[in-house]
């Protein structure tokens, strides 16, 4: 999944939520934030500044305002089994005031399943007290409380939000009640094996001031009539995405100017570009121009209190598929507690004598209702199911629930996003076994062994636990999502006995990836790679699981350590990749491996979950989303008209003026045929940018930085205004400047104006930096060089070409004419005689002394200044030049969750498509969309159907140690196949084709196959290479084109 820029927000005013301290008790535990901490941070507050450095992919996603909001929230969270300790530790890393976890149990084995902060030498221990003390490090901006005493009314009163994970009916009524009448907001979560429940209440009247995170939409305006119901046509570039009830405000508008400025308006939509708006009869005439945009309303919602919202349940559904399932679990969960109380514990286990006591007890509480909460049938079979693993506990369940629960604490605390109405129910029973008649497993497979696996046995039994231990698992990537998995992989025991783990990441940690990746803390930071360290945290999790760190990428040039052997001993792949590139190669290797494939990403509150099962599902390639739609190069070099198209400028000119240059000399001085290849390209040429005046001091590189500012800023900007003056007007009569166009004006430098100095300071150092000279962050010393640097007066030339399209940019010839590439020919130096060091600049948006986001935000507003563009921050820029991807924990631990319920059914052997679950989420709406698989598509010829999954496969050499020759492989596939081929390629190297000359195809013919991939590729073939891949064209009996697999053509 990729990011898209963030439009400007409106801000909006919120009051601060009561804040208060906690009581102290006897037993209370506390984290000593007296001192600093070893990494900075300091506590959150209400003057507390937001460390945009830590929580900067957050940020993207809530806001300023909404983070403000949360770090004046204190979180209270009971329970600390699997559940309750996801849903502290992702509220931790969000970064509210403080949290206090509560619990009066101890820990017991069967809590080891899910519980990544208890160990075995915990067990017997408080689980509160354990937990506060690994919670703690996770974010020392939010102080961790552990507290072990009887809830109180009294001690509630200190809290914003209050959660329940392990409470039973009574507390859940009691508290609930406090706290909807003190307006405390109250979430509740609970997991029941392979079930999820989750309630939230957040008072009578709770503003929501965004709904649903998506940025505020705008659009161009070409008409707005005069009418008690005006109607607002948009430009018909882009539709403009509107919907009826949305609120806009205008800018820019000329004539109409009554517009501008004005009060959120309500609009109708009457089609993709019109809308209409209020009574515009007693406003001035449009005559053209202006900018609508879209303003996020604030939104009231009440919520019923939980006594209420019992016997008239709200859901939200999780599957389409299960329409009916959440109110069968509502009475169901509520037989679980019935249960307990009469027995004091929970069903045993697959205890079919439980189960049917659990299934009348169902049908009382059911008969009992008296709102909407009854049901006409229940559902047996599920009740009795959820009596057999009630008593379980899985860690990737309680990801899931832990996630969105974690989720409805933040917009509890910001009212950003638009909170669960109101009960949530989940059910993954797919993970069970397949077998015909739904065979059960027995109450002694799935009995306690006390063993830290007891939670996972009781819904599992002990083959599965197996089974698991055995797995040998290729995890790709060790960020956000690789965390997250390793800790599940931990948890579950996967290959916790002869298998392995095999995680690979060739990246270090950065501060701003503590946000979200748990695994790393700050003392982690010195340059440590992600993959080891990730691994040694997991092994403190689960000393059993046999885990080895790599630091390789994964692609081509890796191949000699993932080859045939590395996949071939693999029981599958899971990728935590962070680019379409990498996800595509990983997957098209799990096809010719034949490896299941767990494909997942996240994008802000959106998240995905793609499983690939050999011989079952289409790949992850078979499907692509459209390509993102790109700026035009005219309206970046001419015609820009939003921040986007500023930020975009400002990266090609980084990339032009730092890193290209150097990396073109470079070539050149390194290359001897650099300029026999270059000269060949169409376009221009790269040779024009070695041709420069290399600079020999600071000051030579403070003088290039003023006089590039004044040739960008100023002197083009006239050059564009003498081709197309203000008031010039297009062949039908309308304004040259109107519409998509912003007429622009130049700039007057000035080294009182901190913009132009930024840029001044920022394009000297990296000039420098490329050509290793030493730079300089004095702007005073800047300023003085200044005074001494000529700039030569500039008058605009007639005759220059401006292109206004990019259809004219691509019919005009923009190559450089020989007379030009002699001159510059003569002028280059000789690699030889060339002294000077060049070094490429590559962009790096994270650091903040380089430079690079200095130039980026500085060059991008001086360009939207051009225009008048409204400019963005540096955090604004970061995002858009950056293309970072906005990412928050809550998101990955939920869509993880899911990735880990689908490996078990991989595990397990599931062969039904039904079984699997590929899912969408986007947790700000809320929104679940879960799907089976798509099939892999099914191909013909002849009487044989294949997919993708199939191949001819080829032995290349036989026992008698003789290679075959192409001649042999043609001749096989004619009498084996009844294929004629008719092209025959490996890689981008066309083998053989059936209109090849013939001398080339005589020569070929009788050729060892190894040896005219050799011949034809220029490669060797490495000694790891066990098979090459051949593509063919083949005609039937017929002479018809026939579909056919590739060929797997070994020889080693």
């Amino acid at each position: 999944m990729s990011s898209s820029p963030l439009s400007k927000k409106r801000r909006l005013s919120g009051t601060e939520t009561k804040t208060g301290s906690h009581c102290s008790s006897s037993n209370s535990v506390r984290t000593d934030l007296s001192h600093t901490p070893a990494n900075g941070m300091a506590k959150n507050g209400n003057d507390a500044e937001i460390d945009e450095g830590l929580y900067s992919r957050q940020l993207y996603v809530l806001g300023h305002d909404a983070m403000k909001r949360m770090q004046n929230s204190n979180v209270l969270i009971s329970g600390m089994r699997g559940l309750g300790v996801e849903i502290a530790k992702n509220v931790i890393l969000a970064g509210v005031r403080s949290v206090t976890v509560h619990d009066q149990g101890v820990a017991e084995w069967r809590d080891l399943a899910s519980q990544f902060y208890l160990r075995e030498a915990d067990l017997g221990k408080n689980r509160a007290e354990v937990s506060q003390l690994r919670l703690a490090e996770l974010n020392n901006y939010v102080p961790v409380t552990a507290f072990t005493e009887t809830l109180t009314e009294d001690f509630m009163t200190d809290f914003q939000v209050v959660v329940l994970t392990n409470s039973n009916m009574e507390e859940r009524q009691q508290l609930g009640e406090f706290c909807h009448t003190k307006g405390i907001k109250l979430v509740i979560a609970d997991t029941r094996g392979l079930f999820g429940q989750l309630f939230c209440d957040f008072g009578d009247e709770m503003l929501v001031f965004d709904t649903n995170g998506e940025q505020p939409l705008s659009s161009m305006i070409s008409m707005i009539t005069k009418d008690t119901q005006a109607v607002v046509t948009c430009l018909d570039e882009t539709r403009h995405g509107f919907e009826s009830g949305d609120y806009v405000t205008f800018t820019e508008v000329q004539g109409m100017t009554e517009l501008n400025g004005c009060s959120p308006v309500e609009i109708k939509v009457l089609g993709p570009y019109t809308f209409s708006i209020c009574d515009t009869t007693g406003f001035l005439d449009y005559i053209r121009g202006g900018i609508v945009s879209q303003v996020k309303m604030p939104k009231k919602i009440a919520f019923k209190s939980i006594s209420f919202s019992m016997a008239e349940p709200e859901f939200v559904l999780t599957d389409f598929a299960k329409f009916d399932r959440p109110g069968q679990l509502h009475v169901g969960f509520q037989a679980i507690h019935a249960f307990q109380k009469k027995h004091n514990h929970l069903p045993a286990p697959w205890n079919k004598a439980d189960g049917e006591e659990f299934l009348t007890l169902a049908k009382e509480v059911n008969a009992a209702q008296t709102g909407s909460a009854k049901v006409e049938q229940l559902d047996e079979a599920l009740i009795k199911k959820l009596s057999f693993v009630a008593a379980g506990d899985l860690a990737p369940l309680n990801a899931f629930i832990g996630g969105l629960a974690a989720q409805e604490v933040m917009k509890a605390c910001t009212g950003k996003f638009m909170p669960l109405m109101q009960w949530l129910y989940f059910d993954a029973l797919e993970c069970l076994a397949e077998q015909e008649g739904g065979a059960e497993l027995t109450e002694e497979e799935c009995a306690p062994r006390n063993c830290r696996y007891d939670g996972q046995i009781a819904v599992f039994g002990t083959k599965l636990q197996e089974m698991l231990g055995k797995q040998r698992y290729f995890l790709v990537g060790a960020g956000a999502i690789g965390c997250e998995l390793l800790k599940n992989f931990a948890m579950i025991g996967l290959a916790d006995g002869k298998g392995e783990v095999i995680v690979t990441d060739m990246d270090t940690i950065e501060k701003s990836n503590l946000n979200r990746q748990f695994l790393f803390r700050p003392p982690t930071l010195r340059s440590k790679m992600k993959s080891d360290t990730a691994a040694a945290a997991v092994k403190q999790m689960n000393p059993s699981i046999r885990i080895t760190g790599h630091q390789n990428r994964v692609g081509p040039d890796t191949e000699r350590v993932y080859d045939d052997d590395f996949f071939e001993s693999l029981d599958g792949v899971t990728n935590a990749l962070d680019n379409v590139d990498a996800r595509m190669y990983m997957d098209r290797r799990c096809v010719y491996y034949r490896k299941p494939l767990l494909e997942s990403g996240t994008l802000g509150t959106k998240g995905n979950v793609q499983v690939v099962i050999p011989f079952l599902t289409e790949s992850y390639s078979s499907s692509q989303d459209p390509p993102e739609k790109s700026i035009p190069i005219c309206t970046l070099k001419n015609f820009p008209n939003a921040i986007e198209h500023t930020l975009q400028w400002a990266r090609d000119e980084f990339e032009g003026l730092f890193k290209q240059p150097a990396e073109n000399s470079i070539q050149y001085l390194s290359d001897p045929k650099f300029m026999e290849r270059t000269l060949k390209l169409p376009g221009a040429q790269p040779v024009e940018s070695l041709v420069t005046d290399c600079p020999h001091s600071w000051a030579d590189c403070v003088a290039w930085a003023r006089n590039h500012w004044q040739c960008q800023y100023s002197n083009n900007i006239r050059q564009l205004l003498h081709n197309f003056p203000p008031e010039q007007l297009t062949s039908s009569g309308a304004p040259f400047w109107s519409g998509p166009k912003r007429c622009p004006h130049g700039l007057d430098f000035s080294t009182s104006n901190e913009l132009h100095l930024d840029y001044v300071v920022a394009a000297a150092n990296l000039f420098a930096q490329s050509y290793g000279l030493k730079g300089s962050a004095d702007r005073a010393g800047v300023i003085k060089i200044l005074q001494d640097v000529k700039v030569i007066p500039f008058t605009p030339r007639s005759g220059v070409k401006i292109h206004v399209s990019d259809q004219e940019l691509q019919n005009s010839n923009s190559s450089v004419d020989d007379s030009r590439l002699d001159d510059l020919k003569v002028q280059l130096p000789s690699p030889e005689s060339s002294t000077f060091k060049l070094c490429a600049v590559d962009f790096e948006k994270d650091d903040d002394t380089n430079f690079h986001m200095d130039f980026i935000v500085a060059s991008s507003n001086l360009r939207a200044e051009n225009y008048d563009i409204p400019p963005a921050d540096r955090h604004k820029s970061k995002l858009i030049a950056g293309k970072i991807i906005p990412a928050i924990a809550t998101t990955t631990a939920a869509v993880v969750g899911l990735v880990c319920l689908e490996l078990i059914k991989i595990i397990q052997g599931h062969k039904k498509l039904e079984s699997f679950k590929n899912g969408f989420m986007n947790l700000a709406l809320p929104f679940f969309a879960f799907s089976e698989p798509i099939a892999a598509p099914s191909h013909k010829y002849y009487e044989i159907d294949w997919t993708l999954w199939d191949r001819f496969e080829v032995t290349g050499l036989p026992p008698n140690g003789e290679e075959m020759t192409l001649r042999q492989f043609l001749d096989y596939f004619k009498t084996e196949h009844k294929l004629e081929i008719t092209m025959l390629s490996q890689g981008v190297s066309m083998l053989y084709s059936f209109f090849m000359p013939a001398a080339k195809l005589k020569e070929r013919l009788d050729l060892p196959m190894t040896e005219i991939v050799t011949k034809v590729s220029k490669k060797k073939l490495g000694k790891h290479v066990k098979a090459l891949v051949f593509e063919l064209c083949c005609n039937d009996l017929t002479d018809e084109d026939v579909e056919v697999p590739y060929v797997r053509y070994t020889i080693r």
